[in-house]
């Protein structure tokens, strides 16, 4: 056995379900989760109709996956990442810059494998509350996760500055998530030049989670991303920086299981050679799908739409007894909560049938601090009616300060 495997930590709805696994929930109300970050919005019908096309599902099934990707499916992605970060003259080689992956956790996770020299002791860099895989990955890949803290005074965005010469110096790879998971905080351009300009200095690879890219609050200010501050710098190699993207959240595909890596050419090389051993290729009438997706913007659009309606209308009705911040971008709610956030997980469950995450589960204590802490993660992803439903039934739950009860 790979005695690495000793150190992963429980996962959060491991350790979510342990938590309620003895609470008895108020059954006279229809249970609603808002605990996973899974999109519910329909996916656009044009997609569908792809997948119910016999002749382009038995032509996919009927021949190996190239791992490298389709070229048109390379292209797609080479195109949507130019228009929509701005790339200008500095555009990506489809061929040796772009590479389509079964999602972006998957790519996010064995990326690190890649990189990661596990002869010398190194740092892995992480945000912190964080998505857990980064944390898996740093861990098998043989490196020490390190996280900085995202807290409310720091805009729930990594401070770079918090990080010694000397952790720099051990950095091999650091992971950024723009806008960020769980408080939808966004790194600005000057923020990512600035990482960049570290990267030079101490030679580590920047990782940036770009999954929530396209839900934000503000249709005509999109959130920058790494390689968008890359091109401003004029970095047409791309050095050190790699972007991972996926149609799950944008394109509400989850299931698709499609994304891409994007960035420089000697990394994507290096990936491309572990993916082909891996046999981790997608197959190619998801290829084709994908391509549909990518090129198309107004189901993306009609997609933000709806993240909208529910901030504004669950907002309104939770902000005037429960102070909370609307986020930038992705599409969670990250609040404070009046006790433990894992008594409020509780008590929510018993009084109102529903499912949060708390915070703590999405973070590290690193001296005797955790950043997640009486914190609570909702996702707004049910439908709107059912957002709104339990925004009712919060707001009743706060008022009667009903997670006072034992």
């Amino acid at each position: 056995m790979n005695n690495r495997l000793g150190l992963l930590k429980p996962y959060p709805f491991e350790q979510l379900n342990a938590l309620l696994s003895d609470v008895k929930a108020n059954e006279n109300m229809p249970f609603i989760s808002l605990a996973l970050g899974e999109p519910k919005h329909p996916a656009a019908d044009f997609l569908i109709e792809l997948l119910t096309d016999e002749t382009f599902i038995r032509q996919g099934i009927g021949t190996y996956p190239p791992t490298k990707g389709l070229l048109a499916l390379r292209e797609a992605i080479a195109n949507f990442i130019q228009q929509r970060f701005k790339l200008g003259s500095y555009s990506l080689d489809p061929e040796t810059q772009i590479l389509p992956v079964g999602g972006s956790r998957e790519a996010l996770f064995a990326f690190a494998q890649v990189v990661i020299n596990d002869q010398i002791e190194s740092i892995t860099l992480l945000p912190n509350p964080f998505y857990q895989i980064y944390e898996g990955a740093a861990l098998l890949a043989g490196s020490k996760p390190v996280f900085i803290p995202c807290t409310e005074q720091s805009n729930f965005l990594p401070d770079f500055d918090q990080v010694d010469k000397e952790t720099w110096q051990q950095c091999q790879l650091i992971y950024i998530c723009t806008p960020g998971n769980p408080s939808g905080a966004i790194l600005d351009i000057e923020a990512l030049q600035k990482l960049i300009q570290l990267s030079d200095e101490y030679n580590f690879v920047i990782a940036s989670d770009e999954c929530y890219s396209e839900i934000y609050a503000d249709e005509s200010n999109p959130p920058p991303g790494l390689l968008q501050a890359a091109a401003a710098m004029g970095r047409a190699d791309f050095k050190n920086c790699i972007a991972f993207n996926s149609l799950s959240k944008r394109s509400n595909l989850p299931g698709l299981r499609s994304g891409y890596v994007a960035g420089e050419a000697a990394l994507i090389k290096k990936f491309l050679l572990y993916r082909t051993y891996h046999g981790s290729a997608m197959p190619v009438h998801n290829q084709h799908l994908s391509i549909a997706a990518w090129n198309d913007e107004a189901h993306v659009i009609a997609n933000r739409k709806l993240y909208r309606e529910k901030y504004s209308a669950v907002l309104s009705i939770l902000q005037p007894v429960w102070p909370m911040q609307k986020p930038q971008g992705s599409f969670y709610l990250w609040p404070q909560t009046p006790v433990a956030d894992t008594k409020f997980a509780q008590q929510l469950l018993r009084h109102t049938n529903i499912k949060v995450l708390p915070g703590r589960y999405l973070s590290r204590t690193v001296n005797q601090q955790n950043p997640g802490q009486n914190r609570i993660r909702m996702a707004l992803v049910a439908t709107l009616t059912e957002c709104v439903e339990a925004a009712e039934r919060i707001k009743t739950f706060i008022q009667q300060e009903q997670y006072l009860d034992d």
